[in-house]
């Protein structure tokens, strides 16, 4: 086939039919080519097709991508599955078709749409122009759309859409993941992201919707349209203004002799961190010049995710050496999380968990409310909130101080869309988090916020300063007051679904069908949660308190000593995810202590294996 077809190759004028000898495949390969106009991902499919590569095209071109914890999420390039021109177009497309039945105003309120500053020559990809032909799919249909002139951070899409009151909004962006990715991050009205049915319907729209409409391919709308509006001015002025709802100590900020350090991971965040430090009195912080810029390679660091800790933190905690500055700020490419590390006193530097950071920030939010609430304010209606698969120290918070905590499934999608229900009930949410260094104080946005957090960060620290005490120092009378809570997470890398699939199977079959592990090395399991299945062993009805979550895979095995421990599939990544914790009381705390110290120092993740009962089991062995 592919030698029939040569000159028709040649010519980007492939319209006959093709005899793979896979129908569906050859049904795909001849919308792919009379569909898509970028040159360069067309070429790429041409390519493939002229060197008889079946088996990478039908991967490419008989699947789709789908909703995980953060949207639609896959490497840029050519391909049905992948990120691109036409895969943007027809996701917007499904978009328009599911709002306008929602939304009898929807040409009233209009739609959202930011974008982070990555990119890809090979397929002549960037988020700015997948952001510009978003908008355009909108425009064609007369839909107002208000598009950022410029990247911003991924909290600004859903703050955006309650300030502008539209009816949803999407952001560009992939966040943390590899340069060779890019996403597609969808917020309803409700300035939360989409959970179900709205997912699951949204990909019915799309899959109706495929061909792509006449207009959807004009992106010079953008520059034409009465409808386009650019909102950047307005929103980041409204932004910097809510921030000082969680500031409460600009006079002392502004006095303070501590320096700071931010990187923005080659990414959106170095003007708007900026910004929030001066809304928060501050000097501004010390940005890593080699990662100050955009630059979609992200060419100074392995990985552009500032949870993987000092080995990506390289350039910041050196420069902050050299300037004298005690406290490094990391905001990952699209600045919605944000990770933190502070200078000791033997010269060593102290990267924070994103459980350790969630228990100082439980504490200084609480504290500060406390201080500074009204007459009429009851703790009775005072949340925090955090992710399942997170550490519960904000539960033995709460227990000790009175106010409300719950957890939800992981992904932020599931905190913001409980918050908003909490908020309409006349309820105040002071922090929320996921262990993976994502954090919301307050509820101006409802999706974590590295911004915000970069400035409550540098805040807290100044304040610890008066009184001589580091944010080190902070977190031991934190577990010394509620409890220590030792915390082990981490990953391992699996690329092929089917394995991944079949390791949770073992898992609910281990040593007899629909029976799950007993033991994991020594230590007894007590009892066993499975949400991807809706099954609980803890429950009278056996049923999960939790949602279930067909779409992923989610084991949670509690030990008989206390420990829990759960293994997932990363939502947004090629990752099977785990995380252990094991939680004392603050007058158990004195046993934990000792094995607490290994946390300190220098690489936790060996030293702390030791102390808590994460064996391998057989089937990951």
């Amino acid at each position: 086939m592919a030698e029939n077809a040569e000159g028709d190759l040649n010519s980007n004028v492939l319209h006959a039919p093709y005899h793979t000898g896979d129908p569906q495949l050859d049904t795909a390969i001849g919308q792919w080519l009379r569909w898509d106009k970028n040159p360069k991902t067309k070429e790429q499919i041409e390519n493939l097709l002229r060197n008889g590569m079946n088996k990478e095209l039908r991967d490419r071109l008989c699947c789709r991508m789908t909703f995980g914890t953060a949207g639609l999420r896959s490497a840029m390039g050519a391909g049905f599955c992948y990120i691109n021109d036409l895969t943007v177009i027809q996701s917007t497309q499904g978009m328009y078709k599911y709002l306008e039945r929602c939304f009898s105003d929807f040409k009233q309120r209009g739609f959202v749409v930011g974008y982070d500053t990555r990119g890809q020559v090979t397929s002549s990809c960037s988020s700015q122009r997948l952001a510009k032909l978003t908008a355009a799919v909108l425009l064609a249909k007369d839909i107002p759309v208000y598009l950022f002139s410029r990247y911003v951070p991924t909290p600004f899409v859903p703050y955006a859409v309650q300030e502008l009151k539209a009816v949803a909004g999407v952001m560009i962006t992939a966040s943390h993941n590899r340069k060779e990715d890019n996403g597609y991050k969808v917020y309803w009205e409700n300035g939360a992201q989409i959970t179900s049915p709205h997912d699951k319907e949204i990909l019915k729209c799309i899959e109706e919707c495929v061909e792509p409409w006449n207009g959807s391919w004009n992106d010079n709308l953008v520059n034409t349209s009465p409808l386009k509006r650019d909102p950047l001015q307005d929103i980041c002025r409204r932004y910097m203004e809510d921030l000082q709802k969680i500031c409460f100590h600009r006079e002392l900020n502004s006095k303070t002799t501590l320096k700071f350090v931010h990187t923005s991971f080659h990414g959106v965040g170095h003007d708007y961190v900026q910004l929030a430090f001066q809304v928060f009195g501050f000097k501004p912080p010390i940005p890593v010049p080699e990662q100050k810029d955009p630059d979609p390679d992200f060419s100074t660091v392995k990985c552009p995710n500032p949870e993987e800790g000092e080995s990506v933190l390289e350039l910041s905690l050196r420069l902050a050496e050299k300037e004298s500055a005690r406290i490094v700020l990391a905001t990952d490419p699209d600045a919605d999380r944000l990770a933190v590390a502070e200078l000791q006193e033997n010269g060593d530097w102290k990267v924070f968990t994103g459980n350790e950071l969630a228990a100082l920030f439980g504490w200084w939010m609480f504290d500060c409310w406390k201080k500074n609430k009204s007459k009429n304010a009851d703790v009775k209606d005072v949340y925090m909130l955090a992710t399942t698969v997170s550490s519960k120290i904000l539960k033995a918070i709460a227990l000790k101080e009175g106010f409300h905590f719950e957890e939800t499934l992981p992904g932020f999608k599931w905190i913001g869309s409980r918050i908003k229900d909490l908020l309409e009930d006349g309820k105040e949410v002071l922090f929320s988090f996921e262990e993976s260094i994502g954090f919301l104080c307050g509820t101006s946005v409802l999706d974590k916020d590295g911004v915000s957090a970069a400035a409550v960060v540098a805040e807290m620290a100044s304040y610890l300063e008066t009184m001589d005490i580091t944010l080190k120092q902070q977190l031991i009378k934190v577990y010394e007051k509620y409890g220590y809570h030792i915390s082990k997470t981490s990953y391992f890398l699996c690329y092929d679904p089917t394995t991944i699939k079949s390791i949770f199977e073992r898992l609910r079959n281990f040593d007899s069908p629909k029976e799950y592990p007993k033991f994991c090395g020594t230590f007894p399991i007590l009892h066993v949660r499975d949400v991807t299945t809706g099954y609980d062993s803890s429950q009278p009805n056996k049923k999960s308190v939790l949602p279930m979550s067909k779409n992923s895979q989610m084991i949670t095995f509690t030990f008989q000593n206390g420990c829990v421990a759960t293994l997932r599939t990363s939502g947004t990544e090629p990752k099977i995810k785990y995380y252990t914790e094991m939680c004392a009381s603050p007058e158990q705390s004195i046993i934990l202590k000792q094995r607490s110290r290994n946390v300190w120092g220098k690489g936790p993740q060996s030293k702390i294996k030791s102390s808590l009962p994460l064996v391998k089991f057989p089937v990951l062995s």
